[in-house]
């Protein structure tokens, strides 16, 4: 775990996810930006069975950073279903558009179509398939009840079951989601189904946290149009007492690696943190005070 930050190299855990899916792909991503610019911060990645199991991992002190889907810290800071965490914010990480993908021959068009049809949720402890619930539900259906649910041990499982028919579907999102692209690329190829206007409407009428949020064309193989969903930011989030230099030294990392983006931490900015979070206090008081040494916020008076 994390040492004083007066060390020159320090070394940090990410919890990330089950082989396949996204998170351990944004992880990657995440720890070389890190490495690019503050070598003597090293970031070690931890697969995890996802964001369920990264939340109480963090409370419990066995993880320092851990990537957690919106949903689940919507659920996590509200106290929703369970105490409220003590947990911040580090950044955002990106904005998820929940999808569901079939085979491109499929006769499926709508939602409504799936009822009863087998559905690959996800690996069981991600937080996409908490966002498949919320968004099923906002739409009066029981994402286990109406569908005949099929959870993963590992998300990368998903796309082969799609392909060979074992399953109708499968649920993800975000932007160059590696379930998504394993479809899409696929000489069967893939179609997405998204809700509708109306469908959207009334799932954010019930879901408020919720988002609308639009896939932009080409961010998955064979996407030529925008796909307008719903869904939420993904962050990486902090343990209670990791010591606060050390969060800023990866805050003042990731800032500088906004000068040379990549694909997968294209969002992951400043810009993205301040306008994705809903109080200003739940970002970490590490990230807070370099954003102020920086000019990024306002200094306190």
């Amino acid at each position: 775990m994390a040492s004083s930050a007066s060390a020159q190299n320090v070394k940090v855990t990410l919890g990330t996810a089950t082989p396949g899916g996204g998170f351990p792909v944004y992880g990657d991503a995440f720890i070389a930006a890190i490495k690019a610019h503050d070598p003597a911060l090293e970031i070690v990645p931890v697969n995890t069975k996802g964001s369920t199991e990264n939340v109480p991992r963090l409370e419990a002190g066995t993880l320092d950073l851990a990537l957690v889907q919106g949903e689940v810290v919507h659920e996590a800071l509200d106290g929703i279903g369970r105490p409220k965490a003590d947990l911040r914010i580090l950044t955002a990480m990106y904005p998820t558009a929940g999808l569901f993908v079939v085979r491109a021959d499929s006769p499926v068009k709508t939602i409504a179509d799936l009822k009863g049809r087998k559905i690959a949720w996800g690996a069981a402890g991600s937080g996409l398939v908490i966002l498949g619930r919320y968004v099923m539900d906002g739409l009066s259906l029981d994402a286990a009840k109406d569908f005949d649910p099929v959870y993963l041990e590992r998300a990368g499982d998903g796309p082969a079951m799609v392909l060979d028919g074992r399953v109708a579907a499968l649920w993800g999102g975000g932007s160059g989601w590696p379930g998504f692209v394993a479809v899409a690329s696929s000489k069967e190829g893939g179609r997405f189904i998204a809700p509708t206007a109306e469908e959207r409407a009334r799932i954010l009428a019930k879901h408020g946290f919720l988002k609308t949020i639009t896939q932009a064309a080409g961010s998955l193989p064979g996407q030529k149009e925008p796909i307008v969903s719903v869904g939420s930011w993904s962050f990486v989030m902090v343990r209670p007492g990791l010591d606060a230099a050390v969060v800023s030294r990866i805050a003042r990392a990731l800032h500088a690696a906004e000068a040379t983006p990549t694909s997968q931490l294209a969002d992951t900015t400043v810009k993205s943190t301040l306008t994705a979070i809903t109080d200003p206090d739940l970002l970490h008081p590490g990230v807070r005070a370099y954003y102020r040494q920086a000019g990024l916020v306002p200094k306190s008076p």
